[in-house]
């Protein structure tokens, strides 16, 4: 038995989904990664905690406030609906800011430790030569965390793939649109439809084990080049 046509969409759907989300979570994540490797405020641990905070939050927890905030009663559903458009809750729209929020951690903290092993001393190096902040921050940290991009992008595309409570609790189950691969598993179980199950969860077994094993493979060869 192959997967079906149903639930080939839901897997596109997630890798659609995992991809986008990953793109943001680096456009977003390294500037704050950066800033809190960087800083000196003492408080800068209530950010961190913060940006923590869903490794350790129920996903329904995140996923019910996040579907209270972009629903149409919310305050950024209102404002959506204020500005001519709809509420984000129950739309893949919607799965993209949750899956965003939710993958924060596995993001910046590689990200942020990258940024740590880089030191002061290049970017010294290099303000002495007359580069501008942003200059160092482009041409010289960002290629020498080169490693922690490559964990961060991984770990926040596999996250992406295995989520369920928040994506069930913002984006309901609206196939074509946000009946996503771990959603579909889940239906397959509840009709004991587990032929299908087995197919669809084997695919996303082995796509999470191919991608760890770029991360472990590919730190090895940096690990290597470095000594």
């Amino acid at each position: 038995m192959m997967l079906s046509e149903a639930d080939l969409l839901a897997l596109a759907i997630t890798l659609k989904l995992a991809l986008i989300s990953t793109a943001v979570l680096l456009v977003l994540g390294a500037p704050l990664a950066w800033w809190l490797a960087t800083t000196t405020w003492r408080r800068k641990y209530l950010l961190e905690a913060l940006v923590a905070l869903p490794l350790v939050l129920p996903p329904t927890v995140l996923g019910f406030y996040l579907l209270l905030t972009l629903g149409p009663d919310g305050p950024v559903g209102s404002m959506m609906e204020a500005l001519g458009g709809q509420p984000l809750a129950f739309t893949f729209t919607g799965l993209v800011v949750g899956s965003v929020i939710y993958s924060l951690p596995f993001v910046v903290q590689p990200l942020q430790d990258a940024f740590a092993a880089v030191g002061r001393r290049p970017l010294e190096v290099a303000a002495t030569l007359r580069a501008a902040p942003l200059d160092r921050f482009l041409t010289v940290a960002l290629p020498l965390a080169r490693p922690g991009f490559l964990t961060a992008a991984v770990l926040g595309f596999a996250h992406t793939l295995g989520e369920f409570g928040v994506v069930l609790m913002i984006g309901g189950n609206i196939p074509g649109e946000t009946r996503v691969a771990s959603i579909a598993i889940y239906d397959h179980v509840e009709t004991l439809q587990y032929a299908h199950a087995h197919w669809l969860a084997g695919s996303l077994l082995i796509l999470s084990f191919l991608l760890l094993v770029v991360v472990y493979a590919t730190h090895g060869r940096f690990r290597v080049v470095r000594t």
